[in-house]
């Protein structure tokens, strides 16, 4: 909520709040309004009511101009360098990777790398990897992600079809408020990288 006073624009949501308090939720809304530059100011009223916070829509218009950001549509958003930096500690990537044996068989290898940390997890081998058994695998791999002091907020991933929907549920279950989000490979001659878009399911796709 904001009025005006003597020409000058007073909030006053944020006076009537601490200011490490109103800090901090100001802070929020400003990312927010980085990390998804189609979202309007109600959109972001709607999410931060969903984490029990209430901000008025003038708030946060009155923030976002202080920030420098305008309306949705009219915000650049992060590139892909930026968003990597901005939540590797937060961030599960996963591929396979073969190794061709001396009987001249090829093993699948799934493993799964934790940004943050470099840590690879590896998941399981089979000659012939299939859904079911990749969703296995990432069941088993939760229960070990558990004990992490952050939560896996993303994922990324390439459209093989053995990362399935049922995959990306067993990642979205481990958490109150878990999101899963699906990257296109991107082409090995592409230069520059636009953050991902997300879609109205959570469904969050890269450039390709």
């Amino acid at each position: 909520m904001a009025s005006s006073v003597g020409g000058e624009t007073v909030d006053l949501w944020a006076s009537s709040r601490s200011p490490a308090y109103a800090a901090e939720i100001r802070g929020l809304v400003v990312r927010l309004a980085r990390e998804n530059p189609r979202w309007g100011y109600q959109r972001i009223v709607g999410e931060l009511k969903g984490l029990g916070v209430t901000v008025s829509a003038t708030t946060v218009r009155t923030w976002l101009r202080a920030a420098g950001l305008g309306p949705a549509g009219t915000r650049k958003g992060m590139t892909w360098r930026e968003f990597i930096r901005t939540h590797r500690h937060s961030l599960l990537a996963v591929d396979f990777f073969t190794v061709d044996t001396m009987w001249l068989e090829r093993l699948y290898v799934l493993f799964f790398l934790e940004l943050g940390s470099r840590r690879v997890h590896l998941a399981g081998c089979t000659a012939h990897p299939t859904a079911p058994w990749v969703i296995q695998q990432a069941r088993q791999l939760t229960w070990t992600l558990a004990e992490r002091s952050e939560p896996v907020r993303f994922l990324i991933r390439d459209r093989d079809q053995k990362f399935t929907r049922a995959f990306d549920d067993v990642f979205a279950a481990t958490g109150s408020r878990s999101f899963v989000h699906r990257f296109a490979r991107r082409k090995p001659r592409a230069r520059t990288h636009t953050a991902p878009r997300t879609l109205r399911d959570g469904t969050v796709l890269g450039s390709t």
